[in-house]
């Protein structure tokens, strides 16, 4: 844990009890604060309380009487209105902060050395996170990995000269962080995201671009004209990453899945991806040169990075490998949860049976049709079955399987009979899960526990 020590003595109101929720409440404690938390959830109430953690009901508390509103991520700051702790915050002149902005505080009174590497963009974000993690651990750092991915950052060791904290972030964390200032800012890619809670996509590129603003060294992917135009008004440290040919000044280079460092001359490669099946396709090209950027600003070898990339294990339910029966490849990428993730995907594989449907997102599956050729056979599941199926009619052969259990049944026999040299069994629903299961990772369990039930199945890399 990162005791919260910049508010001892001082009372804070806290609202939202999730994981981060509850873990920003101890570290504030364990820092000498007194916090009062709050949640629409009486269970989590209850369990804070469990933990020793003062509740109460915020709407009737005095205002006056707080240092800071520490506000959940998953709750409305300004979008589509402020949520009524914000708006009695305001009221009394609170200021709205998360829990990455209690670290950044933590960080800069007790570490300001401490090396802290914050990752924000639309797609590729934990892949990124986790790569740059694993590179890192690998060169024999002490690394702790978090934020939105994974370990709430407050539960993570303090920060310290000798530790890299590499912390996930979104649009939303990055929000309620008014003094983020990392040691390395990475700016993966933008395109439309979340603008239900942000309002437009010009208010999400400028909340994300402050995480690069005020980072010592950024680093950003320039291959969309948001980060492009980002780039360009960057006046200190940056290392700009290209996915195909150099654009605009020198920088690190992905292209036929080889990472190349154009900053040398003459221009050095780095590191082929081919074969190392946690980083397939075209979009883990931007996420592997985006990890050396990172790596060799702190000192890995191109060796060492090159090395480290063939031990990645990727992340689960994101083009994980669940295993082979006979020729078929079985892929769990259960994150998938619209078309633009789906995408890279449907990319990487030229013969897919393909499992997807669930709860629908604006715009379904229409944008993935320059794929459908790729696709052998789609298997629907959930809610969205019938509008998928009136995209997918006339362009690709589909079953309405219903459950996940039929799709991979009927999915395994068909592909097992596919002519093609590796069939793949791909489950990518471009939906979110909520339909027909708890969340995308109870989605994927389920998907990797069927297809491990599969007599025959032999585990990746056997």
């Amino acid at each position: 844990m990162t005791p919260s020590t910049t508010f001892a003595g001082r009372t804070v109101a806290l609202f939202g009890l999730g994981g981060s929720g509850l873990a920003t409440a101890l570290s504030l404690k364990a820092g000498g604060a007194r916090v009062i938390a709050c949640d629409d959830n009486p269970a989590r109430m209850a369990a804070a309380r469990e933990q020793g953690i003062e509740t109460g009901d915020l709407r009737g508390a005095e205002w006056s009487t707080f240092a800071a509103l520490v506000l959940a991520p998953g709750v409305p700051l300004t979008h589509p209105v402020p949520h009524w702790t914000v708006d009695l915050a305001t009221a009394a002149g609170v200021p709205v902060i998360g829990d990455i902005e209690l670290f950044c505080r933590e960080r800069a009174a007790t570490s300001p050395d401490a090396p802290f590497v914050a990752i924000t963009g639309t797609n590729g974000k934990s892949t990124t996170t986790a790569l740059i993690a694993h590179v890192l651990a690998a060169a024999g750092r002490d690394v702790q990995m978090g934020g939105n991915i994974g370990t709430a950052i407050l539960s993570l060791a303090p920060p310290s000269p000798e530790r890299v904290h590499v912390i996930e972030l979104s649009s939303f964390q990055i929000d309620l962080t008014p003094s983020l200032a990392p040691t390395i800012g990475v700016l993966l890619n933008l395109t439309p995201d979340h603008l239900d809670r942000h309002g437009d996509m010009a208010r999400y590129a400028a909340i994300k671009e402050r995480l690069v603003t005020g980072a010592a060294h950024a680093i950003v992917g320039v291959d969309d004209a948001y980060c492009r135009a980002i780039a360009a008004r960057r006046t200190g440290p940056l290392t700009r990453v290209h996915v195909g040919e150099a654009g605009e000044g020198p920088g690190i280079l992905a292209r036929g899945g080889i990472v190349i460092d154009g900053r040398r001359e003459p221009a050095e490669p780095v590191a082929d991806l081919a074969g190392i099946g946690s980083l397939r396709g075209a979009h883990n090209w931007q996420n592997a040169a985006i990890a050396y950027a990172v790596a060799s600003a702190l000192g890995v070898t191109p060796d060492a990075f090159a090395a480290a990339l063939a031990t990645f294990p990727g992340l689960p339910h994101r083009m994980e490998e669940v295993g082979r029966r006979g020729p078929v490849l079985f892929i769990n990428d259960s994150k998938a949860t619209n078309a633009d993730s789906t995408e890279k995907a449907l990319s990487a594989f030229p013969r897919v049976h393909w499992i997807l449907g669930g709860k629908p997102k604006e715009g379904g599956i229409a944008s993935l049709a320059p794929y459908f050729p790729r696709v052998a056979h789609a298997y629907l599941i959930g809610a969205a079955s019938d509008d998928f199926a009136a995209t997918l009619d006339g362009h690709v052969p589909f079953s309405r399987c219903g459950t996940l259990a039929a799709a991979v049944a009927q999915a395994a026999g068909m592909a097992e009979a596919d002519a093609a040299g590796e069939p793949v069994v791909l489950l990518s629903p471009a939906c979110a899960s909520y339909d027909q299961f708890r969340s995308f990772e109870d989605r994927g369990d389920q998907f990797r526990d069927l297809v491990r039930a599969l007599p025959g199945l032999r585990p990746p890399g056997a």
